[in-house]
């Protein structure tokens, strides 16, 4: 066999069993190691055959990240995977210790970060919020929102509706919506329909955070069609040039956060 392509093999087999990357077996640590020395052997065969060495480095490593989420984590191309480049690397990583603990369910995402240790989530954390690449142009592949609905998503998401105890989202994502430093991501650049079927998750409890678990609390304040006429309203913003996320500070909101204590002037 071609050195280039024993070379890239012994590199997969030492990412796949990696002892700083795998905490102490569980019942899916070893096929899951298993799995991803398959998937990296077959992307080193893939580059062998292209004529391309390969490198050991995170972006190699979160090939089986950006299979879904799209090159660089710009998002798939379907709209259920969201972007994950420039998002505060402390919300990334709740992300993927809330899929590792439970508190989000998808199968495939529980099995990929289940054998992760904290510190290598963090790396891979680190490195999708450090990517900066240009966001796509909001689509609206359903029926236009009425400007009705969308004078209704915008009070929401700049002054809420303290009527129903809804804050205005951009309370804590930021006076740009572009998210707020370290742990609250941006609500821009999303598809509608990703961001309805989380608002709906966290209503019916399917997606939590860590306690207190204030989106939970909002979510179901919203009615059907005021969480429909926010997540038109925010899908069809136009991202900021720049990432202009807000920087961290205390608010005076009746909520707490549990994955978001510096909002409150707590510390993690």
């Amino acid at each position: 066999m071609h050195s280039k392509s024993l070379s890239a093999i012994d590199s997969a087999f030492d990412f796949a069993i990696d002892p700083k990357l795998l905490k102490a077996p569980k019942g899916l640590a070893w096929p899951l190691s298993w799995f991803l020395f398959s998937l990296l052997l077959l992307m080193s065969q893939t580059a062998w055959g292209q004529g391309k060495s390969f490198k050991d480095d995170m972006a190699e490593r979160t090939r089986a990240c950006t299979a879904c989420h799209g090159e660089q984590g710009r998002a798939g191309p379907d709209g259920y995977y969201p972007r994950l480049a420039g998002k505060p690397s402390g919300y990334l990583f709740n992300q993927l210790k809330n899929f590792q603990q439970g508190r989000r369910h998808y199968n495939l995402m529980t099995r990929l970060v289940d054998p992760l240790s904290d510190d290598y989530l963090r790396e891979m954390a680190d490195y999708f919020a450090n990517l900066q690449v240009p966001y796509l142009p909001p689509s609206i592949k359903s029926a236009p929102p009425s400007s009705a609905q969308m004078a209704r998503g915008q009070q929401l998401a700049r002054q809420g509706d303290p009527a129903l105890k809804i804050p205005a989202c951009n309370t804590c994502h930021g006076d740009h919506l572009m998210g707020r430093q370290p742990n609250v991501p941006s609500l821009l650049g999303l598809p509608s329909a990703y961001l309805g079927a989380q608002l709906s998750a966290w209503s019916l409890g399917e997606r939590t955070t860590v306690a207190p678990d204030c989106m939970g609390t909002i979510a179901k304040r919203l009615s059907a069609d005021d969480a429909a006429a926010v997540t038109a309203w925010l899908a069809a913003q136009e991202v900021p040039q720049k990432n202009v996320s807000s920087q961290p500070t205390r608010l005076a909101t009746e909520l707490r956060c549990g994955s978001a204590p510096q909002l409150h002037g707590a510390t993690q």
